[in-house]
């Protein structure tokens, strides 16, 4: 008489205890506020590079303003404030690397392959949501130029009844660094939302017949994350997010089907 041997699950060998777990969450928390660190460190000595390039778009439209600093010691607070935002942005590869090999021990061999398109989209889908705050910031700015009464903002010229913008650098920088990780990370929305097909937490059909609700969510979380609250900032970021949403419904029906083939083909 022979003993079978157990059959060998991929995911049990991944299971760790509480504490293993808690201490593996300490080592990817090190790793990751270590990679902030060093990206403020680099944001440091970026600063005026940095300040240059997010001003530029004010600058534009309000040639003839200044950027201007309420108290002496505010520029050397808002140096380290700038900082400690761009090294949250300089270290993102990091970040969202460590996330990933944080869950990847609950997954199977085969589901832990997609880790670094995983990484590479978020990456990429990061940028490009911080790029398109950059690129709507001028109109937020005129909006904002509008509503104080700055009517010809093109040419700086306060039309009567007008309200003076003395625009402070601490309000304006961090006006257009948080606009910038807020779309961002609204831009992660389809990875977060393929991930979960993927894990089978929810399925496109599920998605599918929460449409309504989700443009609602959607909407309120738009509203909510943009820091400036204005309408052309909340429309530029719903309407990637629904398209996302929609985005993802597909590429989850795309992949339940090639399960369902390789499914039938192994039987």
């Amino acid at each position: 008489m022979t003993d079978v041997a157990p059959e060998h699950d991929p995911l049990e060998a991944g299971r760790m205890t509480l504490w293993e777990h808690l201490a593996e969450l300490r080592n990817r928390l090190v790793k990751m506020a270590g990679a902030v660190v060093v990206g403020a460190v680099a944001g440091w000595f970026l600063f005026p590079y940095v300040f240059e390039f997010l001003t530029a778009p004010y600058l534009r439209i309000q040639p003839n303003a200044k950027i201007i600093a309420t108290d002496l010691t505010a520029p050397f607070f808002l140096r380290i404030e700038v900082s400690a935002y761009l090294g949250i942005i300089f270290a993102m590869p990091v970040l969202l690397w460590q996330i990933w090999r944080f869950v990847t021990p609950g997954l199977y061999p085969k589901e832990k392959k997609y880790a670094v398109p995983f990484v590479l989209a978020s990456l990429v889908l990061f940028v490009l949501g911080a790029a398109l705050a950059y690129v709507i910031l001028p109109a937020a700015i005129q909006f904002f130029l509008a509503v104080a009464g700055y009517t010809d903002s093109a040419s700086g010229t306060p039309q009567p009844g007008s309200i003076d913008i003395l625009a402070t650098a601490d309000s304006y920088l961090k006006l257009n660094l948080i606009m910038m990780i807020a779309f961002g990370i609204g831009f992660e929305f389809p990875v977060l939302l393929v991930g979960l097909q993927m894990a089978g937490v929810i399925t496109p059909g599920k998605l599918n017949s929460w449409r309504r609700m989700a443009i609602v969510v959607i909407a309120v979380v738009a509203a909510v994350i943009t820091p400036g609250g204005d309408p052309i900032s909340m429309l530029a970021l719903f309407a990637p997010m629904y398209l996302f949403y929609e985005a993802s419904i597909l590429i989850g029906w795309l992949l339940t089907r090639k399960k369902r083939k390789a499914a039938r083909a192994s039987n």
